[in-house]
Parts: structure tokens; sequence; C-alpha cells
């Protein structure tokens, strides 16, 4: 059941990347601790799906097929929630994209393209028309970006994803600098390796690599998509008032050694 007293309650939050990992898992965090919530993804039936879930428990969830790269798509997306709910509160700019290990130098724009259209263009497609929102409402409000331990040190092979990550943080510190004065705060997550379809498959295709990355992390294990959700509900909720401009790592101390 949505909690009265969790950490949003009252708050209406759109969660982007929403039909699988850690945001079908910030979906029911943020359903849990009060929020209307209004997912976006490309996957309708999956979002439906969700959604069902969602209201079966009695949280206000409603859901819109759309797609970050596409900046009519979004603000279709938020133009919706405020239609429906009155206003947005909160947003959790979750949607990514990831490419193949492929050197730099043999990598194809084909390759490098949907990484940046969907990890910079498409954060910036979200945030323009969520701080707009914000703006217009007057009461402020709070947004969380996803980056990546890649967003914080490099890995070979993976250029155009460090490349994106990194850009996210650079966004997100420019948001928050430009909006801190509306009361609109402005945050990252920089997860490390966390537990999804994606993740498992890579598991699969590389064996060995699991317990490689255990080894390098502090905390020597992958994890729970809930676990990442639950930061970024803390970033999104008033506990976090004064905290702004932050990349905040999720990675059971992989970036700490």
């Amino acid at each position: 059941m949505p909690g009265k007293d969790g950490i949003l309650s009252g708050k209406v939050s759109l969660i982007t990347g929403s039909s699988s990992g850690i945001g079908a898992a910030a979906a029911r965090v943020f359903a849990r601790e009060g929020s209307a919530v209004v997912l976006i993804a490309r996957r309708e039936e999956r979002l439906a799906a969700l959604v069902k879930e969602l209201q079966q428990t009695g949280a206000e969830a409603e859901y819109v097929v759309a797609d970050v790269s596409r900046s009519a798509d979004m603000r279709r997306a938020v133009d919706f929630t405020v239609e429906r709910f009155g206003r947005l509160d909160t947003a959790f700019n979750n949607a990514g994209y990831a490419c193949g290990r492929t050197p730099l130098h043999l990598m194809a724009d084909e390759e490098y393209d949907p990484v940046m259209d969907t990890n910079v263009r498409g954060l910036f497609n979200c945030l323009r028309p969520e701080i707009t929102a914000m703006l217009a409402a007057g009461n402020g409000g709070a947004i969380v970006n996803t980056s990546s331990v890649g967003g914080l040190v490099a890995s070979p092979v993976a250029a155009p994803y460090v490349a994106s990550k990194h850009a996210v943080i650079g966004l997100t510190k420019a948001a928050a600098a430009e909006y801190g004065g509306e009361g609109i705060r402005v945050n990252a997550i920089a997860p490390g390796t966390t537990r999804s379809e994606l993740v498992e498959a890579w598991y699969a295709q590389n064996p060995g690599i699991e317990q490689e990355l255990h080894r390098t992390t502090p905390q020597p294990r992958t994890a729970d998509p809930e676990e990442t959700a639950q930061a970024a509900a803390w970033l999104c909720s008033e506990r976090s008032s004064y905290v702004t401009g932050v990349t905040l790592p999720v990675d059971g101390g992989f970036t700490a050694l």
C-alpha cells in the first residue's frame, strides 16, 4: 500500500525508463513512498502491466509510451502529467542506452549515435519540459538524473557510454546552478553494476565477469535495482532539501578505491 507517511507522500513524479530494471524498481518505490507516478518508456505492454500492479496496491499510476530521444514525446509526457495530476513535483530521468564493447577507433556512427541520442539529448529533452512545468507551478521541484560509475571513471571499449554519462553529470550541475534560486533541485545518481536483464545477459555471455567485478567492489555483490531506486527517492524527497548539484555514487564503494 502507498505510504501516507512516505518520504514522497502527496508528490507527483515522472519516471523515465520505467519498463524494467532501475526504472521499474523506482516506480514501485516511489509509489510505496506515497507519490503518484507517471511511467515513461517505449514498451507499452510492460508499462501497462506495471501500472496495473501499482493501481492494485492503491497507488495512483499512469503511463505514457514515449521515446526520450524525441523532444515532442517528452513534451507530451509532461503535458499529460500536468493535465492528469495538476502539477509535476519530481522527475527521475532514468532512461539510458549502453553501447557494445567496441574499440573507439573501430566504432561506427551507428553505434555511437544511439548512445548519445538517448543518454545526452534524451536527458536534455526531459529537462526542458520538466523544468518548464515546475517553473510554471512556482513550487520548486526535485529532479534526479541517472549517470553511472562510467560518468565518474572510465573503462575501456565503452567510449560513447563513458562520454554520455559524464555529460549527464555536466547537465545536472548546469541545471542545479541555473534553477536553484527557483527552488528546483537537480541531482544525479551514479549506479554501479545493478542486476537487470541486460546485466544478467552480460554475465551469461562473459563467464567470470561477475566475480571479477565483485573483487573490485568493497561490498562484493551486484546491487538490487531497488537499492538504487531508494537513493533516487531520497534525492527527490524533502529529506535532501539542501542537496543539489550532487552526483551520488550507488556503487558498493567501487569508486572509493
